[in-house]
């Protein structure tokens, strides 16, 4: 009910009568004067009350004669009535019915009380409802009942002075609130304060309001009280204490900052009076040291004093916490001393009350960042917050560093508080700090041997204080242990929890701002207010170093679970907290601080250690004190849960994992679960320590990356503690998860995620080089975890993440080798497998980004890699082989670069790879790709590690050529639609087009690439790939070359077929002699393919045949391309160099492809004439397949298959009608060409070796020559029309050549008959063939070939040589055949016998047709001719073979009997006078030959070789002399002394008696004798001539019968007794018989027939016969009588004649 309802009105003047009774009562009979007071009293309340209708205004207005009676009352200092009144006086105050006048009154009345010490709590009573009740009390009445007051408080009475203390805080506070009530009342009116003059007159508060004046003057005069000077407001003061003015200015500041804010007059009290006094009270706590104090120094100001420092502080504290904008400067001072305070040299009072002071700032963080924005971030200030922060680092190490230190202060403190272990007892001291219960549930701090409880000291986030509350202490109390340590710790995690989330609260406003200006204005960039980051990262700067270095201290120190988890916490979040402000180095250092917590002490890890090092480098110092970043003790007390062994590069035995390390650890998986985004480059750190972790904990990877707990693979095994072994499958998802939230990174985080698993990985690297250990996969395990989750943008992580995998495959260790390609191949059939938006089909670019890496695992050499790769391959193309589209390059690509040193397996699994896309996916691949496949097969057949494969390539390009031909249409039309896009694409470029081949169409290019691969397969090394290349290109040529546009052939012919068989020259004359032993494993290999020439020259064989066979079959098709000429000429340039190559193989088989493309006939030009052609050489219907008749609507066939067809039926080319005369003349030159050719070979091949041969010299076989012969006939054939003498000396040099080439003895039973068979040689046919066919082709041609005949003759002559001087071969020794060793390696001559007699008569049936040519006469072919046949004759049984001679003979006496008459008809030209002497030397060397006749002849061969001799004297008798005068007389003088010779027995003396007769070739000597005897008396002596003849043979005669008898007659006179020898007694038997002959005819002939010295030789005989009488035998003396008989006639020669003879 109020005070001013009319019931409590009523009441009110009911009870006032009351009192009033009372009080006449009291005073009846004591106080009179008081009674009538009283009692007028009541009369007067009782008019007002009736007067008045505002009962309680009139009661004010009076109240000073209302009060007067109890004033009075209270005068009379009786207790009971003091009291009387003043209940009395309180009532009215109450209902404030007390005016200003009557308040004064009561004051004053009041302090009269108050002097005689009489009722003081009733008196501090009313005083109080006095001033709070109304605001009548001003001025100097306020003033005095304020002093009032505070007299009461320094009674002796402690409950007075207690309830006055109150009242004094109540008072002051009602005077504030008056002035507030009083602001507050005149808000809306704005009056504009004079400006204060500095501080000229402190009273100046003139411009002040009552209250706010009241005000002024009470806080002024605390100052002065409190700073012991007199009050100006406060008069009558009497005593005051420091402690309890502080604890009055401090509680005015805390309840009323208003005020000094809204007043310049307050302000400046605070500026001038509050700071000045608090700094100054400051000053002993500033100079005292601990230590130094001596204790006999009782002066206060000298020692710290406990109740006012706190309370100093407790000022500073609201000081700051409200003033702190008014006074910033002031600020400074202050902080700067409690900084101080905290000093280790302090008393522990003093730290632990500053320590509570610094907490009650921490949890401040709007007014942390004030001090930061106004200290540290201005220029020449002191930085305040950062040595606030670290005044609580070095605080915090001073602890364990110096325990307890500065507790000798404390008086009675309870014992065991300091030592190092942990106290038994509980802890007594103020606040729950006591430890309850075992040790084992202590919170505490461990570090170097000191240990430090940790206490609950406040609820977090509060400062709660328990010594700065202390107000009642005088003396400093004990500090328990622990308390300070725990007080900073709370500070320290309270200032960071302020920090951080009032920072990330307004970073969250601030992105919230700019999410909502992009949706509003999506172009404008929102720009962030700049200072607010300035100061955030200002405050972050200034506190990280103190803050990681205490909260690693503490970390380390600490032993109790929750405490590590919050010190883990704030390093978190302030490690966030720079990672989002973008601090790089302070969030480094955080997340160092974590990771060295998270591994077992002193681990050596180098991410780390260079990164403490950075920052230990920045040590800081706090006022002189240099603070390091502690590094972990390794003495902790903790929990051991693992044992494994730590990753490096040595092994350096075991590490132990403690609860904390896995603690730490969870923490920092957190850190990377939730705070990625920020982490940027200390992902490194981070997934560094990770590693080591996962390494000692034994955690290896599984299948997609995920770390399963595996065995360590070597030194001792892991060992786990239960607890543990269950945290690992936790950690192991945690660590999973962790990379799969990488999926909610933004892309710069997510590169920082895969840069720093890229440079673990690395070091891994590092540290696997040169060991086989087990390397750590971590990092490559979590890339590939990374690359699988983040699918949906694996663009932008593509490149760096398999850039880092590719060279992981690249890594000497096996195991980590293997990982990189699993990581890798994963995640590129990952990627192909992922549904992409769009999909990868039209997405050309991911696809090839995608299988790119797959590409380039086929530069790494590992055979283990490219295994995984091709496996991969295999994979993908089983999986997705249909959708590849345009990654089939690239694909292909892998699957071709094979290599030599890769080994079967690999090429195996690459080749399988091809075999599937060769069967099954040549269809769905871009045309374009199918050139590739070509290569790649190609590329197996060229790889020499597995022959199969080779070959098996080589079947699988015949297969892609059959797809070729199948599907050429749409091939072609596919290839021309690209090609018409590259070549756009080339002309916006501005460049040409470039592809192999060019200009040909795109298909026949995609032929040439397959024929081209063929062609380099066909020189492969191994001889196996070569035949079977070379047989597929041939064969794909022969079947296919159809397809082909005209202008490819040309490029077919010159760049694949000549280009091969450049190569294959090549390689064949440099291929290597040694002997192959065998042909790998136990094959053995035929001798005739037992080196690498030799198996070259199959090769060689095999493509000039193949090619030859092309030019055959094509070659009207050939004919049609411009350069066919040339082609030509190349062709036979390629035939020769083969035919002249030092194998015999290989030349031979030259020879034949020369016949092969010589036996070409100009084919027929097109389909009708080929059908008229084939009705002419009746082929029968059946081979005109209904293809080749032309229906409507039917393609013609082309002209070549039909010939092809028709020579398989014929056996020969079609004969074409004649061409026209272009290409006559065009076939000319090619045979002329081919005789070049043919030459050239010849010439080459025959000529014999220069200089002294070795064995080794090569000579050409027999076969070879035979069928370089051979080729003439043919050949001569089309070149015969301008075939000159000149090309025949050629020829002949080359017959010769052939034929003087000897025979190698181990081919001689082959080729040779055996000796005495009179066989040509196949060789000797060819050549004599050769021969006649010339001489045939001169017989039927026109006159003006007959000059060839001589030549031809002169061959034939030279070959007839042969018979008695087999030719010589250079220089070379050829051996007899009868002497040659089969075996050996020697030459044997040919029997040239058979050869030369053939081509004697072939001399000689020539000679019979030609003998009258003008030609034959003039090249004196007869002379030639005798020439040669002198020698056979001369050497007659010295012949190699009897029939020689015998056969020259006969030739000569055929060829003389035509050539003679010849010769006779002319005789007058002089042409044959040289042939007469020849001829005459033939017949001397024959009839009178040297050699002896072999001593195994027997009679009758002696006989018929006797009649061969009569042959030819009678030949002379028939054919020469008769026709002596066309004869030269010295030929007829020579035969007449020849038949003089043979006419006298010419006898051997070898013979035996019995066939002296027969030996004696007495029948010849007949013959002789009787030739010349005809001629001697030749009758018809018709010209001087044949006279002549006669003459000459008479006198010849004579002269050798003279001889014989002189002989005779000495012999016998030398005999004496013994017999002369029988043929020498048959010869002068023969000689007598003779002359009776002759001069038989003597008598008979005219005599003027015989002239006069005939005469005289006959007479001068006489003598000599006379001699012989003397002889002995019977025989000789018979025909002696004889002989004597006819010399009677001559006794007397009858003068006529003499006369006729003298006249003559």
């Amino acid at each position: 009910m109020s005070t001013s309802s009319p019931e409590a009105v009523k009441k009110l003047l009911e009870n006032m009568q009351t009192d009033l009774r009372s009080l006449s009562m009291e005073c009846k009979k004591k106080f009179p004067p008081v009674k009538e007071a009283a009692e007028s009293g009541i009369v007067k309340i009782k008019t007002i009350a009736a007067r008045n209708t505002d009962i309680l205004a009139a009661l004010k207005e009076n109240s000073s004669e209302v009060v007067q009676p109890f004033l009075m009352g209270c005068g009379t200092k009786e207790p009971k009535i003091t009291q009387l009144c003043l209940a009395a006086i309180q009532r009215l105050m109450s209902h404030e019915v007390v005016s200003e006048a009557a308040a004064g009154n009561i004051i004053n009345m009041l302090w009269q009380l108050m002097e005689n010490s009489l009722e003081e709590l009733k008196l501090l009573q009313t005083v109080l409802v006095l001033l709070t009740t109304n605001t009548v009390v001003h001025d100097e009445v306020l003033s005095k009942a304020i002093v009032l007051c505070f007299r009461l408080h320094f009674t002796k009475d402690n409950i007075t002075n207690n309830t006055a203390a109150a009242t004094v805080r109540q008072v002051v506070t009602v005077v504030f609130e008056r002035m507030v009530a009083e602001d507050e009342r005149f808000k809306g009116i704005v009056e504009q304060p004079p400006p204060v003059q500095g501080n000229t007159n402190r009273r100046s508060v003139t411009t002040l309001r009552p209250s706010a004046k009241d005000a002024y003057m009470l806080f002024q005069d605390l100052c002065q009280l409190v700073n012991a000077d007199a009050p100006y407001w406060l008069v009558g003061m009497t005593e005051m204490t420091r402690t309890f003015g502080l604890e009055l200015l401090e509680s005015v500041l805390n309840d009323f900052p208003g005020v000094f804010l809204q007043h310049q007059e307050f302000s400046f009290l605070l500026k001038e009076r509050v700071c000045p006094l608090v700094i100054k009270l400051f000053s002993p706590n500033i100079k005292f040291r601990q230590g130094s104090c001596s204790a006999a120094s009782p002066a206060p100001v000298e020692k710290p004093y406990f109740p006012i420092c706190m309370r100093l502080l407790r000022v500073v504290s609201v000081l700051i916490k409200h003033f702190y904008s008014l006074l910033v400067t002031e600020c400074e001072i202050f902080l700067s001393l409690l900084v101080k305070f905290l000093d280790g040299e302090k008393p522990q009072w003093l730290r632990a009350v500053a320590v509570e002071s610094v907490h009650r700032l921490c949890v401040q963080p709007h007014l942390l960042r004030s001090f930061c924005q106004s200290y540290d971030m201005k220029q020449h200030s002191t930085k305040v917050f950062r040595d606030i922060v670290n005044a609580l680092g070095s605080f915090i190490q001073s602890l364990f560093i110096t325990p307890n230190v500065g507790n000798v202060s404390a008086v009675g403190a309870p014992t065991g508080g300091s030592g190092s272990g942990p106290p038994g007892t509980a802890q007594g001291g103020p606040g729950p700090g006591g430890v309850s219960g075992n040790l084992t549930t202590q919170a505490a701090f461990e570090y170097r041997g000191t240990w430090i409880p940790l206490m609950t000291v406040s609820v977090q986030g509060s400062a709660k204080a328990t010594y700065l509350e202390m107000l009642d202490k005088v003396e400093p109390p004990s500090i328990p242990e622990g308390y300070a340590m725990s007080v900073a710790f709370s500070a320290l995690l309270d200032l960071v929890r302020g920090i951080t989330t009032m920072i990330e609260r307004e970073l969250a406003t601030e992105e919230a701002a700019a999410a909502e200006s992009r949706e509003g204005q999506p172009g404008k960039e929102w720009q962030p207010p700049a200072g607010a980051h300035l100061v955030w990262e200002e405050m972050v700067s200034a506190c990280w170093c103190g803050l990681l270095a205490a909260l690693s201290l503490l970390l380390d120190a600490s032993t109790d679970e929750t405490a590590t988890e919050n010190i883990l916490k704030a390093e978190l979040t302030m490690a966030s907290l720079c990672g989002r402000l973008g601090l790089v180095t302070p969030r480094d250092a955080f997340i160092t601080a974590i990771c060295k917590a998270s591994l077992p002490p002193h681990y050596a890890l180098t991410v780390l250690s260079s990164n403490a090092a950075n920052l230990s480098s920045k040590a800081y110092s706090i006022q002189g004190q240099s603070v390091q970043i502690i590094s972990p003790s390794s003495e902790s007390h903790q929990q051991v849960v693992a044992v494994g062994q730590p990753l490096g590069a040595q092994p350096q035995g075991t590490v132990v994992l403690t609860a904390k390390n896995i603690q730490c650890m969870r923490t920092l998986l957190n850190l990377a679960h939730c705070h990625g985004a920020v982490l940027g480059t200390s992902w490194q750190l981070v997934l560094a320590t990770l590693q080591h972790l996962v390494w000692i904990l034994g955690l290896k990877p599984s299948v997609g990356g995920a770390l399963k707990p595996g065995r360590a693979v070597e030194g001792p095994s892991t060992v786990l503690t239960t607890a543990v072994m269950t945290d690992l499958p936790v950690i192991s998802n945690i660590l999973s998860r962790l990379f799969e939230s990488s999926q909610y990174l933004d892309d710069v985080s997510l590169h920082h995620l895969i840069n720093a698993l890229c440079s673990l990985s690395l070091e891994a690297m590092e540290m696997a080089y040169g060991n086989n250990k087990e390397p750590s996969l971590f990092a490559v395990a979590k890339l590939l975890e990374t690359g699988l989750v983040n699918m949906d943008r694996i663009e932008i992580l593509w490149r760096p993440l398999t850039g880092h995998l590719l060279e992981v495959c690249q890594h000497p260790n096996s195991r980590m080798r293997e990982w990189g390609a699993e990581a890798l191949t994963a995640l590129i059939k990952a990627g192909l497998d992922y549904k992409h938006e769009p999909p990868l089909g039209q997405n050309q670019r991911l696809q090839l980004l995608l299988l790119n890496p797959l590409k380039e695992l086929s530069n790494v050499l590992h055979a283990d890699i490219r295994q995984k790769q091709l496996e991969s391959v295999l994979q993908i193309l089983q999986s997705q082989g249909d959708s590849l589209g345009p990654g089939w390059p690239l694909v292909l690509g892998v699957i071709g670069a094979i290599r030599n040193d890769q080994g079967e397996s690999l090429i195996r699994t690459a080749f399988q790879c091809l075999q599937l896309v060769v069967t099954d996916f040549l269809p769905t691949m871009p045309c374009t790709c199918l050139q590739i496949v070509v290569d790649v097969a190609g590329s197996f057949g060229l790889q020499n590690q597995e022959l199969n494969i080779s070959l098996t390539s080589i079947g699988l390009l015949w297969n892609i050529s059959d797809y070729f031909f199948q599907r050429g249409e749409t091939i072609t039309k596919e290839l021309e639609r690209d090609e018409k896009a590259q070549v756009k694409q080339a002309r916006e470029r501005g460049e040409t087009l470039n592809r192999p081949f060019h200009p040909a169409p795109p298909f026949d290019c995609l032929w040439l690439c397959l024929y081209a691969k063929l062609g380099e397969l066909c020189v492969d090394p191994r001889p196996a790939v070569r035949k079977s290349a070379g047989q597929t290109l041939f064969s794909t040529i022969a079947a296919h070359g159809t397809l082909l546009q005209q202008p490819t052939w040309h490029i077919v012919v010159w760049k694949v077929l000549f280009h091969l068989l450049d190569c294959v020259r090549k390689s064949s004359t440099t291929a290597d002699k040694e002997k192959i032993e065998s042909g790998g494993g136990n094959i053995l290999i035929h001798h005739s393919r037992d080196t690498a020439e030799k198996q070259w020259a199959e090769t060689w064989v095999l493509t000039l045949a193949g090619v030859a066979r092309i030019f055959n079959t094509r070659q009207y098709f050939l004919q049609q391309l411009g350069d066919f000429f040339e082609a030509w000429e190349v062709l036979l340039n390629h035939i020769q160099s083969a035919a002249l190559s030092k194998n015999n193989e290989v030349s031979l088989a030259a020879l034949k492809s020369f016949q092969e493309i010589l036996q070409i006939v100009t084919p027929v030009k097109d389909s009708d004439r080929a059908g008229d052609a084939l009705a002419a050489i009746g082929v029968p219907p059946v081979l005109i397949d209904p293809l080749s008749a032309s229906g409507p609507g039917r393609p013609l066939v082309r002209s070549d298959s039909l010939v092809e067809r028709l020579t398989r039926y014929n056996g020969a080319e079609l004969q074409a009608p004649p061409p026209g005369e272009e290409s006559a003349l065009e076939d000319l030159a090619l045979w002329w060409s081919a005789w070049n050719t043919w030459y050239r070979t010849g010439t080459d091949s025959t000529r014999p070796p220069s200089g002294q041969t070795e064995k080794l010299s090569f000579i050409p076989s027999q076969p070879f020559l035979t069928a370089l012969i051979q080729i003439f006939p043919a050949l001569y054939q089309h070149i015969k029309g301008n075939f000159s003498m000149e090309d025949l000396k050629k020829l002949g040099v080359i017959l010769h050549g052939a034929v003087s080439v000897p025979i190698s003895s181990d081919a001689s039973p082959f080729i040779l008959p055996s000796y005495t068979e009179a066989v040509l040689t196949s060789l000797q046919e060819a050549v004599l063939t050769s021969l006649d066919v010339l001489q045939k082709a001169i017989c039927v041609g026109p006159e003006n070939l007959q000059v060839m005949y001589p030549a031809i003759f002169e061959q034939l002559l030279l070959f007839v040589e042969f018979s008695c001087k087999p030719p010589q071969y250079g220089r070379m020794e050829t051996k007899h055949v009868a002497n040659a060793k089969y075996n050996q390696a020697e030459w044997v001559a040919l029997n040239y016998v058979p050869f030369a007699e053939r081509s004697l008569e072939v001399v000689v049936d020539l000679y019979h047709k030609t003998a009258c040519h003008k030609a034959v006469i003039n090249a004196k072919v007869l002379q030639s001719i005798i020439k040669t046949l002198r020698m056979p004759l001369g050497l007659k049984y010295a012949c190699p073979s009897e029939s020689t001679w015998k056969l020259a003979v006969s030739s000569l006496l055929k060829v003389l009997s035509i050539g003679l008459p010849v010769a006779r008809q002319h005789s007058s030209s002089g042409k044959f006078d040289t042939m007469w002497p020849e001829l005459a030397n033939a017949f001397e060397d024959f009839l009178f030959t040297r050699s002896s006749p072999p001593d195994n002849l027997s009679i009758q061969e002696f006989q018929k070789n006797e009649a061969i001799d009569v042959e030819v004297v009678q030949l002379i008798s028939t054919e020469i002399l008769p026709f002596a005068n066309f004869i030269p007389k010295d030929f007829v003088g020579q035969v007449m002394a020849m038949l003089n010779k043979g006419s006298i027995h010419s006898q051997s003396p070898s013979f035996t008696e019995a066939e002296i007769d027969v030996r004696m070739r007495e029948g010849f000597s007949k013959v002789c004798f009787e030739t010349l005897l005809q001629f001697s008396f030749s009758n018809k002596a018709s010209t001087p001539q044949e006279g002549y003849i006669s003459r000459m043979a008479l006198s010849v005669l004579l002269k050798r019968s003279q001889d014989v008898l002189q002989r005779y007659v000495e012999d016998e006179r030398l005999s004496g007794r013994c017999p002369l020898p029988r043929q020498q007694v048959t010869e002068i038997i023969f000689v007598l018989k003779a002359i009776s002959t002759l001069m038989d005819s003597l008598k008979k002939t005219q005599p003027e027939n015989v002239d006069d010295s005939t005469w005289a030789q006959v007479i001068a005989l006489y003598p000599t016969l006379v001699e012989c009488i003397t002889c002995s035998s019977s025989e000789v003396s018979s025909a002696l009588k004889e002989a004597l008989g006819p010399f009677k006639d001559f006794m007397q020669p009858p003068m006529t004649r003499l006369v006729q003879n003298g006249d003559s």
